[in-house]
């Protein structure tokens, strides 16, 4: 099969650089002293009584509270530090997720990898990659997917995200895991010329991530 001619010509590979976490920046910084006073006394909370507690923990109590309370811009990363202080296993990450508004379920998905050592929250990361909310999409393509993603889930997720235009640079691992995937190159080069053959374009990313998946290992 023809190869799939790249968008502005040559074969250099574009160089991105790693998505920042959440937890590498400092959340308070920008915070109003009332945000920043209650973020503390929510992280003291959540790491003096971790875990699951009854009906609904304190800290579970806090994710829901931490739009109110700290802002859009840091409702994210508060949520992703309360679930960090409050070292929640797979099962209580599992009940937040499914039964938590959109929002929450991000920062479940942003905190995995801080949290879950082994594949036990496949799950929640399988069942963002059915959604089509492309924030949950970009999530659960994050470092979690990366380590315990099954190669056939894994070139699924990466089609998913071209499909619904989510930027492969939210794929962690993208070079190491595409590289010298046939299958992979296979799937990118067939969804390029249905591309092609409907008269629509190919997105620039396609070819990113196939010149990864074109090289030897």
């Amino acid at each position: 099969m023809a190869a799939v001619p790249a968008a502005g010509g040559g074969n250099r590979t574009r160089e991105t650089p790693p998505r920042e976490h959440p937890m590498s920046r400092p959340v308070t910084d920008d915070l109003p002293a009332a945000a920043r006073a209650w973020l503390d006394q929510a992280l003291a909370e959540a790491a003096a009584h971790p875990g699951s507690h009854g009906p609904i923990s304190v800290w579970e109590l806090r994710l829901a509270e931490a739009g109110r309370r700290c802002g859009p811009a840091h409702a994210e990363d508060a949520r992703v530090r309360i679930l960090t202080a409050a070292r929640p296993d797979a099962t209580a990450l599992a009940r937040v997720y499914f039964q938590g508004t959109a929002e929450e379920r991000l920062a479940v998905l942003r905190a995995l990898p801080l949290l879950v050592p082994g594949p036990d929250a496949l799950p929640l990361v399988e069942d963002a990659l059915r959604t089509n909310d492309t924030r949950l999409l970009a999530a659960a393509i994050g470092p979690y997917a990366a380590r315990h993603l099954d190669p056939h889930g894994w070139r699924h997720a990466v089609l998913k995200c071209l499909f619904t235009g989510v930027p492969v640079d939210a794929v962690a691992d993208l070079a190491e895991r595409a590289r010298g995937d046939g299958d992979l190159a296979r799937m990118l080069r067939d969804y390029a010329a249905e591309r092609t053959a409907a008269g629509r374009a190919v997105p620039e990313d396609l070819h990113s991530v196939l010149r990864h998946a074109e090289l030897e290992v």
